[in-house]
């Protein structure tokens, strides 16, 4: 395993203005109710028992990768050399919003989308699990997800149980900061709107990347927000915005800004902290007293995959400890199986067992407390709350 930081990777992608986003937003409401698959229509004919194949769709950069070719990813090789199954892997996930588009037309038409296994952030999950688009997974056939899923994230409002959606990978929403060159701690989401923070501050664009820490910040309970606590906090970063204390509103582009010193507090990722303290450790992440959202990208098996019992079984291997390490090793964002943590820490590589000892991969119970899970925006909410909050970052 090597634990050297790997580029930033935008995994959990704005919502467009009247793009994708909204587009997917109103199918996945009442307009089109024709898109919705009765649960007995989601499975079709597997052929795993005779076809030992397996085609899996990912985000770029996101699984480990071997030292001296790059086109090799050692966890799958050794996958497929265990079970005899080929995995044909794809790095085709750039943006939620533009993957729903690719894949929904055949969806909703009930036909295969020539893929057994996605991976897609857990907001645009929700979506998938509401349309119901994607199958029940076997969880007899997968002892080790039954025993080594983070209890934290075993039962999302969205996928009670978890019985559509496994996590991949999972990651919390905070504020990173430059210590030396602010010259004080940051400990509350409040510290972000002192005076001497004035347009050196960013906050994510994406409202589902977005709502839930701004939300915390105000003490609101995110596993039960309600839409007034949407609108004040849309009030509040309104009057931050005609203050010009928002510098401006960021994809994942926040990580330059950091960077180069343009700003000194963000909204944002543990995953690319992590990678950014490695060329400067005078950056830190901050999980605020008041909370932040923990959020994980999922592996969900679409409808009519025609490899189902495969798809389980390579969800099922992911969950080995000792594989959920050489993963997490290498992504370095919060692992989902916390007994990964002890595989790492035995680790005669200093850097490597270091990592096990890293907060934001294997948070401690004290940082534990202040982490939840937020409600998901409802299709019902998504079209009004996408308009206001666009409106207020300006797309």
């Amino acid at each position: 395993m090597r634990a050297t930081p790997k580029p930033p990777i935008p995994r959990r992608s704005l919502l467009r203005a009247l793009g994708a986003g909204a587009a997917g937003a109103t199918l996945a409401g009442c307009g089109v109710p024709a898109a919705y698959v009765q649960p007995g229509d989601r499975s079709g004919r597997d052929f795993s028992a005779t076809d030992h194949t397996l085609h899996f769709a990912n985000w770029p950069l996101y699984i480990d990768t071997d030292d001296e070719d790059g086109s090799k990813r050692p966890t799958l090789d050794a996958f497929g050399r265990r079970t005899g199954i080929s995995v044909t892997y794809t790095e085709e996930i750039n943006d939620n919003d533009e993957f729903f588009g690719k894949i929904s037309p055949a969806l909703m038409n009930h036909q295969e989308t020539g893929r057994d296994l996605i991976v897609i952030s857990d907001w645009m999950a929700a979506r998938f699990v509401r349309l119901g688009w994607v199958q029940e997974m076997d969880r007899a056939k997968q002892p080790h997800v039954a025993k080594y899923l983070d209890p934290q994230l075993r039962s999302p409002a969205f996928d009670e149980g978890r019985r559509h959606s496994v996590p991949w990978q999972s990651g919390i929403t905070g504020i990173a900061y430059n210590r030396k060159k602010l010259g004080r701690e940051i400990q509350h989401l409040s510290d972000l709107w002192a005076d001497d923070l004035r347009g050196k501050v960013t906050l994510l664009s994406g409202l589902d990347e977005s709502f839930a820490l701004l939300m915390q910040g105000n003490g609101v309970d995110v596993t039960r927000w309600k839409r007034d606590d949407f609108y004040e906090m849309c009030e509040q970063v309104e009057k931050l915005v005609r203050k010009k204390h928002i510098r401006r509103f960021t994809g994942n582009d926040y990580i330059k800004d950091l960077a180069t010193g343009d700003v000194l507090a963000c909204q944002a990722y543990s995953g690319d902290v992590i990678q950014l303290q490695a060329d400067n450790p005078e950056i830190e992440f901050v999980v605020p007293e008041e909370g932040a959202e923990l959020w994980a990208e999922s592996l969900m098996i679409p409808n009519l995959a025609r490899h189902k019992r495969n798809a389980e079984k390579l969800v099922d291997y992911y969950y080995e400890p000792e594989v959920a390490a050489e993963l997490a090793a290498w992504v370095n964002y919060v692992c989902p199986v916390p007994a990964a943590r002890e595989v790492l820490a035995s680790s005669k590589d200093e850097e490597t067992a270091a990592l096990a000892e890293d907060p934001l991969i294997f948070p401690d119970d004290a940082m534990r407390k202040r982490l939840a899970i937020a409600r998901d925006i409802t299709s019902e909410e998504r079209t009004e709350f996408a308009k206001k909050w666009n409106s207020v970052v300006g797309l």
